[in-house]
């Protein structure tokens, strides 16, 4: 009995080879007063293997968002073990997820979530100043990443001055400037008009051919298809897990 006990413990100890976001027996569970609880994550196990792009997708309540936040170390699990690029960051702190995110992903959401008052530039900056990087090399980084993305001319205009198909430019080169393991997108088209969408799942297109991770959220059909992988949560379970017609 106690062999057999030590080769579980060996086998959860660390992640498959290969696998950027690995988890087991992932559950996030909230009290809600009056012995009440509610299990929005019911055991996951996911592999998300370095350069895949998955899109995760699930109706309101199904669990999506809660697993989007355990990946994006936005949050911590109740139970189970999550590996980021071959770390164990399930148990972590606080201090020790905020530095794993500014790392490990590029965050891109529907809202932008630009600074009003700073340029392009500027706001592109921001992850590198978090993570104390020189002024010279932090603005060298910066104008490149906007040029991936094709918004270099503006770089010096503020959100306000900028389309919304503009300022999810410069968010996803906010989200690439730090050179992430992941880019996780929640909604990234949400905001916008179908054209200006589509373009920018174009960019998504290129930086997957550049060889990025992507983790996309998505309640739209049409933007999931981008997409190699797709993951059907409900109810707090993975419920598909297919390929997409470009997978």
């Amino acid at each position: 009995m106690a062999t057999q006990l030590a080769s579980v413990s060996q086998e959860t100890s660390a992640p498959p080879d290969g696998c950027m976001i690995c988890t087991s027996d992932l559950w996030k569970t909230y009290d809600m007063g009056s012995e009440q609880q509610v299990h929005a994550l019911r055991g996951v196990d996911l592999r998300i293997n370095r350069g895949e792009y998955v899109a995760i997708m699930g109706p309101s309540g199904s669990g999506k968002s809660t697993l989007m936040n355990l990946i994006g170390c936005l949050d911590t699990p109740t139970r189970g073990q999550y590996w980021l690029n071959n770390q164990l960051v399930s148990e972590l702190d606080d201090d020790e997820l905020a530095r794993i995110r500014n790392k490990e992903i590029g965050f891109v959401f529907q809202t932008f979530n630009l600074l009003a008052r700073a340029t392009a530039l500027h706001n592109v900056e921001l992850p590198l100043i978090y993570a104390g990087i020189p002024a010279e090399e932090r603005l060298e980084r910066a104008k490149t990443a906007l040029d991936q993305v094709g918004i270099a001319q503006r770089m010096n205009h503020k959100p306000n001055e900028l389309s919304g198909g503009q300022r999810q430019r410069v968010a996803i080169a906010r989200a690439l400037v730090n050179r992430p393991s992941i880019i996780l997108a929640d909604e990234p088209t949400g905001n916008l008009d179908s054209q200006t969408g589509n373009e920018i799942m174009a960019i998504f297109d290129h930086l997957h051919e550049a060889g990025n991770t992507i983790v996309l959220v998505t309640h739209e059909h049409d933007i999931a298809e981008y997409a190699h992988r797709v993951i059907h949560i409900r109810d707090g379970v993975i419920a598909i897990d297919e390929k997409t017609a470009r997978g």
